[in-house]
């Protein structure tokens, strides 16, 4: 930063031979060099002070990660790095080789003009689809806190719906935690939301810079993967999250599994969004909202109170309730939870989902949705008809072997 005429840049060569001819190169009037850190806490103790531009480091410094330039970028530092010519895929703005010292100045302020870092992209990037078809539904899977079974019905009405031939996208937007790519064995992988929030960020959040952002799990279901980490919610921005789903469904049916919490906890910040922005977010522009809750005592309560908080939270939405894990042991049936629902809210329907801990164990361990069999996937496959009316029962595979299977895992440092 420093001033308007001169930009000021963080060094951290981890003793490289590189490192003299480096500083002479940024002997220029518009450039200073404010210090020469010893490693990545130095680094990002300093660019904390908020005096920095560019950070300069060694392609083999210590503990450089993506971690370490997202750090980095939270305090409006960009990093170019010398050597290391695939460190793009860790967001590093620009490399330059230890023997072309010579052009270093101008990476450098390239660099210090340059309006956002890009996340790194995930291998293989889908293309947009020019025959995407109409523009599809926009569903939000809500729940109250106590883990109700939220993301194994995404998963399940993803699938679903895929099977049934309509494309759709399961985007994971729960700022606490989300776990699709868990469910799915989709590991180590950039992170589909945060790759869209620095397109948004920079205006270039088109259908084919969307198109990078996903990935593609089964025939017609692809999957926006959520934040690596709960703390990174911060770098999505207000409106992020719809223009993110609003993109998604210019050709595709959108699942957006969203937290827990409806609190509008803006003013709790010094500056920015608050963490809840990303559900309240894609409640603003949700056609239906699925409420998830549990058929237990606890759950049932838990349900009563986020009807009524969400009823205030997004007020004209309609509602459809799923009471998940019923059984005979609680002593009451569906009737009962109908009437109770109904006394709070009035849906569009409520569904009872029975207990079945074996097909949801057998779905998690082989990374796909749970089954058509028994009689939580018979409950399911009415669950996405009434969702997105297709006509259509879902495709059974041979042998009655359910179509998706866990994807190869692919293994990517980004978000380690």
């Amino acid at each position: 930063m420093i001033g308007a005429d001169r930009l000021g840049v963080l060094v951290a060569a981890a003793g490289a031979g590189w490192e003299p001819a480096a500083l002479a190169a940024l002997e220029v009037p518009d450039v200073v060099v404010l210090k020469r850190c010893v490693d990545v806490p130095d680094l990002i103790a300093s660019a904390s002070t908020g005096q920095a531009a560019v950070a300069l480091v060694a392609e083999d410094l210590p503990g450089l990660d993506a971690d370490t330039v997202v750090q980095l970028l939270r305090h409006d530092v960009r990093t170019v790095s010398v050597g290391g010519e695939d460190l793009g895929r860790l967001g590093v703005v620009a490399g330059v080789a230890p023997g072309d010292l010579d052009s270093l100045a101008e990476a450098v302020r390239a660099a210090g003009a340059a309006a956002v870092v890009a996340d790194p992209e995930p291998e293989q990037p889908l293309e947009p689809d020019p025959d995407s078809g109409e523009p599809g539904r926009i569903v939000a899977l809500w729940g109250p806190a106590g883990a109700p079974g939220r993301t194994t019905i995404a998963v399940a009405l993803a699938a679903r719906i895929a099977a049934a031939d309509q494309p759709v996208v399961l985007a994971d937007l729960d700022p606490y935690g989300g776990a699709i790519a868990q469910h799915l064995g989709i590991l180590d992988e950039v992170s589909g939301v945060l790759a869209g929030a620095r397109l948004a960020n920079a205006g270039e959040l088109t259908p084919t810079g969307y198109a990078r952002c996903r990935r593609q799990v089964a025939p017609r279901w692809q999957v926006l993967t959520g934040l690596p980490r709960p703390d990174r919610w911060i770098e999505v921005r207000d409106g992020v999250t719809e223009q993110l789903l609003q993109q998604a469904a210019l050709g595709a049916h959108v699942l957006a599994d969203i937290g827990f919490c409806l609190e509008d906890d803006a003013a709790d910040f010094g500056r920015g969004p608050g963490r809840n922005r990303m559900t309240l977010g894609a409640l603003a522009v949700a056609e239906e909202v699925l409420v998830v809750g549990s058929a237990d005592a606890v759950g049932l309560s838990r349900l009563a109170r986020g009807l009524v908080e969400l009823r205030d939270a997004a007020p004209g939405v309609p509602v459809r309730v799923v009471v998940n894990r019923m059984r005979d042991s609680l002593g009451w049936g569906e009737k009962e939870i109908t009437g109770m629902v109904e006394g709070f809210v009035r849906p569009i329907g409520v569904h009872v989902l029975p207990e079945d801990r074996a097909a949801c164990d057998r779905a998690m361990l082989a990374g796909t949705a749970v089954g058509p069999e028994g009689a939580l996937g018979r409950a399911l496959d009415e669950l996405a008809e009434a969702v997105v009316p297709t006509g259509l029962r879902p495709r059974r595979a041979a042998r009655g072997r359910w179509p998706y299977r866990r994807p190869s895992p692919r293994s990517s440092p980004a978000d380690r």
